[in-house]
């Protein structure tokens, strides 16, 4: 049974700004990957049961990727927004609009949402 509040995602927040600080990457980029990384890690927790998401963060020269794995193999799925004063259904938007790419890989343990920043962007 999940537990009533998420995990707490403050060392992996502060871990990615840290990073993307000590790169040089803007302030605002950093703020878009804090925010994307925020919807992933509780739309894992929130969706699929799984009590503390894995996160991985990839920084190349001029490319974040962040994955965060959980335990469901269902794909989550980026439904129309047809009511715009709905409390949910807003978070994988929010992340395609705010990062460069976006996605989902299956794999053998459930799934994988990940998303890419530039650094140029």
């Amino acid at each position: 049974m999940r537990a009533n509040n998420p995990p707490d995602w403050s060392v992996v927040r502060h871990e990615l700004r840290t990073l993307l600080i000590a790169a040089g990457w803007r302030p605002t980029v950093v703020q878009d990957a804090e925010l994307a990384l925020h919807e992933l890690f509780v739309n894992a927790w929130k969706h699929t049961g799984t009590q503390a998401p894995h996160v991985i963060v990839s920084l190349c020269p001029v490319t974040l990727r962040v994955s965060v794995c959980d335990d469901s193999p269902e794909l989550p799925e980026l439904h129309a927004l047809t009511d715009p004063y709905a409390i949910s259904g807003r978070g994988l938007h929010l992340v395609r609009a705010l990062t460069d790419r976006f996605g989902v890989d299956p794999v053998k343990t459930g799934k994988v949402t990940w998303f890419e920043l530039d650094a140029a962007a």
